[in-house]
């Protein structure tokens, strides 16, 4: 009966202390919610004020550019983090133990991140490639088209877009095909073994000299490569701009097969050689390649050929 009677009371100073502890924390609380909103809305608008402007700074390096954005981003946003939880009369110093713990923690259990991370550093510290360069490993190839901190995205000659972490681009030998400002071209063609080769080669020599692409040094090279119980092997080599490369290279050959077939000398066999890496991306020539595939396979009956095993092979 005496507790019934005491229960107003003890409600009374319940209800007391909650508004007490109402009036005293509920304004830190909505300060740090405040904060914490405004500050991540500034992150984001730093952000995207930095990487603007470094848009139309032209001495920025376009490959760092949303790296630098990015990284600000993340800084603001952790500072904006800490300063909210001390609203909440959290110490900085407990957060920051905390923090590294908690990095700790994360760092052995996202190791694999964390190699990306620092794999993405050096990337972007040795810059083996830049943003809009060709760039191909054993297992990917496409145009770069960003370069962060967790991973690199390109865009393949077939329009595919490829998501890849950096620390598997950093651990994998890496050809860059648009660094250098000219290329060599270089693939060979077979004449019937009776056709006049001096003959072919100075219609394949007048071909390279009157276009315009071939750059004049180093010169190209018209020269018989080998000699088998079938045909003559002539080989080809001219240098052309990394920009023009491709589209050069395969009118080039188709120009040079044209005047020797109207010479009379038809082309029984036109190769490239298996160092030319970048060829295995071209549309024109994985199409070839699985032509070949399919002849080789019906002659051989059970055999069938790789692409891998068609690149190495020898003309």
């Amino acid at each position: 009966m005496q507790e019934i009677v005491d229960a107003p009371e003890k409600l009374g100073a319940f209800a007391a202390m909650a508004w007490a502890w109402a009036v005293e924390f509920l304004p830190k609380v909505a300060s740090a919610a405040l904060l914490l909103v405004l500050g991540l809305v500034l992150a984001r608008w730093v952000g995207r004020l930095i990487a603007s402007f470094s848009i139309r700074n032209l001495h920025i390096d376009e490959t760092i550019r949303p790296v630098i954005a990015a990284v600000v981003r993340y800084a603001i946003s952790i500072i904006v983090i800490v300063a909210a939880l001390g609203q909440l009369g959290v110490q900085t110093a407990s957060i920051l133990a905390v923090l590294g713990a908690a990095g700790l923690a994360i760092g052995l259990a996202l190791q694999g991140t964390l190699s990306n991370i620092a794999a993405g550093l050096m990337l972007l510290w040795l810059r083996p490639f830049r943003v809009g360069e060709y760039i191909e490993t054993s297992s990917i190839a496409g145009v770069v088209r960003e370069i962060g901190l967790f991973a690199t995205t390109l865009d393949t000659f077939d329009g595919l877009y490829r998501f890849v972490p950096n620390s598997q681009i950093w651990n994998t030998p890496l050809i860059n095909h648009s660094r250098n400002r000219n290329r060599m071209s270089a693939f060979t063609l077979g004449i019937p073994l009776d056709a006049d080769a001096d003959k072919a080669r100075a219609i394949a020599a007048e071909v390279l000299e009157k276009e315009e692409r071939v750059l004049d040094d180093p010169a190209p090279e018209v020269f018989i490569d080998q000699m088998t119980d079938n045909f003559v092997q002539l080989g080809i080599r001219c240098w052309l701009p990394s920009r023009l490369f491709w589209t050069a290279q395969r009118e080039i050959a188709a120009a040079i097969r044209s005047r020797l077939g109207a010479a009379g000398i038809p082309v029984q066999r036109m190769t490239r050689p298996a160092s030319d890496v970048g060829d295995a991306w071209d549309p024109v020539v994985r199409r070839a390649v699985r032509r070949t595939q399919s002849a080789e396979a019906k002659r051989a009956g059970t055999t069938r050929l790789t692409f891998s095993s068609w690149r190495s092979r020898k003309p």
